[in-house]
């Protein structure tokens, strides 16, 4: 597997466990955002977010938000990597883009827009980044400052011609 066939950096990558298969024979979608998190917590190792860093400092991150697009079903076994794709952050926020593809056949499996927020846990407050993580994370967004906005960031659902509904935003 090479890094080159994915858009975005690399952060994890596994197998389809027969605990994640659901009637339909393949992904729940429940194990599919266990898997989007556990890249999320891959990265946040590389940024040094690490629980180590969590039990000395007494902060973390909490996922705010987030939203899954599912594109191609994967079945029991099958290999996949997830990558991320940092989209911004400021002193107290990051905003990323993860792709979850099959690893031996290279399709896009599915997405996932997340967005965390650091945290001081002893008061349980936004909090600003330490120097050190900051400056990793602006080291990560460095290496992808060339990458265009994925087509799913900031998506809306919808209905194109519905039967029903109400009126929205």
């Amino acid at each position: 597997m090479k890094a080159s066939n994915y858009i975005g950096t690399e952060v994890i990558h596994g197998n389809v466990l027969p605990e994640w298969i659901d009637v339909n024979d393949h992904m729940n979608v429940a194990y599919y955002v266990l898997a989007f998190d556990l890249a999320v917590d891959s990265l946040w190792e590389q940024f040094g977010i690490t629980e180590n860093y969590i039990n000395i400092s007494q902060s973390s991150t909490f996922a705010v938000e987030s939203h899954v697009t599912w594109q191609r079903e994967l079945k029991l076994g099958e290999p996949y990597v997830i990558t991320s794709q940092l989209l911004a952050y400021d002193s107290k926020r990051i905003h990323q883009f993860m792709r979850m593809y099959h690893a031996g056949k290279h399709y896009l499996a599915a997405t996932a827009e997340w967005m965390n927020l650091h945290v001081d846990l002893s008061v349980r407050r936004v909090a600003p980044w330490p120097d050190a993580i900051l400056g990793r994370i602006a080291e990560f967004a460095k290496q992808q400052d060339t990458m265009a906005w994925p087509a799913e960031a900031g998506s809306q659902m919808s209905v194109k011609e519905p039967l029903f509904g109400t009126s929205g935003p």
